[in-house]
């Protein structure tokens, strides 16, 4: 599977590399954002050395540095996992490192991810469908994903450990179908 570099206004998505450890070991270590995805694993630095180093080269999988055309500063990462060439149906998930949440790098990147989902090989992975969840905790991700034609499929409910407290974890998915009506109800 091509490893793509995708452009959009705000942003470029390339392949995470090993230069990106440094802001990669930042961003999994962000109270914020592991309580919003609901991250409990410890990662060492040297195994985030490795991983930036690696993932690129993993079989099944697009994991993809969120940067600026001014700067190649990793931002964030959204990733295409479990990538099921028959069932044309892959999971995504996306973070961003402290400072970058709210400023429009994940919505487009978001967008662009889809597209390259969606489209007909070569130009993309002509999946049908993309899944993802959410913590019940982290509405405005939610949010997003909505904007972007992601429907709530079903809930586990309290599920994860936020703090004393429990929360939900709200599944959704969007369809090529629905990707493409929401694309062009917005052109």
């Amino acid at each position: 599977m091509e490893k793509p570099t995708l452009r959009g206004e705000l942003v470029v998505l390339r392949p995470v590399a090993a230069r990106d450890a440094e802001q990669m070991w930042e961003m999994v270590n962000d109270p914020e954002g592991r309580r919003l995805t609901g991250t409990v694993v410890e990662h060492t630095r040297e195994q985030v050395d490795a991983w930036c180093a690696t993932v690129s080269g993993r079989p099944g999988r697009i994991d993809l540095a969120i940067t600026t055309h001014d700067s190649d500063e990793f931002l964030g990462e959204i990733v295409l996992a479990d990538v099921d060439e028959h069932d044309a149906n892959a999971s995504m998930r996306m973070a961003l490192r402290p400072g970058q949440r709210g400023r429009g790098f994940g919505g487009e990147a978001i967008g662009l991810v889809l597209e390259h989902a969606f489209a007909a090989p070569p130009e993309g992975l002509g999946l049908h469908r993309v899944a993802l969840d959410v913590l019940e905790i982290n509405p405005r991700a939610r949010m997003l994903y909505e904007s972007h034609g992601f429907e709530v499929e079903g809930r586990l409910r309290e599920v994860h450990r936020d703090g004393e407290y429990w929360t939900d974890v709200v599944l959704m998915a969007i369809l090529e179908d629905d990707y493409r009506a929401t694309r062009d109800a917005e052109r």
